[in-house]
C-alpha cells in the first residue's frame, strides 16, 4: 500500500509534504506531486501537512479521484526509480489523467 496524491494538488504544488517526507518519495511534475509507490514508507507523515487535503492513504482515497492512484503509479513508468526526488528537480511530464485538465483547474 501507498499513499496517493490526488486533483486538489493540480495547479497548486503547495510542497508541504515533500519537506516532511524522511524518504524523498514525493517528485514534483509540470502540475502536480507524485508520490512513488516503491520508495513511499508508508509514515504518513505527508498526509496531515497537506493544506488542500490532496493526499490520501490508498484505500481511503475518495472514489471520485481513485484514477489518481493509476496516475501515481504510472507517472513513475516514465522516469523509473530514481531514488530520490531532490536531485531530479521539477520532471517535465505529468501522468496524461493530469495533464488532459484545463489549466487552473484549482484556482
Amino acid at each position: 500500500m501507498t499513499y496517493v496524491i490526488a486533483l486538489p494538488c493540480v495547479d497548486i504544488k503547495d510542497r508541504a509534504c515533500v519537506d516532511e517526507c524522511p524518504v524523498d518519495c514525493i517528485y514534483e511534475g509540470e502540475r502536480m506531486l507524485y508520490i512513488h509507490p516503491d520508495e513511499c514508507v508508508d509514515c504518513g507523515a505527508c498526509e496531515p501537512v497537506c493544506p488542500v487535503e490532496a493526499i490520501y492513504y490508498e484505500d481511503d482515497t475518495p472514489e471520485e479521484w481513485s484514477e489518481y492512484y493509476k496516475a501515481n503509479v504510472e507517472f513513475f513508468d516514465k522516469i523509473g526509480s530514481p531514488g530520490g526526488a531532490a536531485k531530479m528537480g521539477v520532471i517535465n511530464y505529468d501522468h496524461p489523467i493530469v495533464a488532459a485538465l484545463p489549466k487552473g483547474i484549482n484556482d
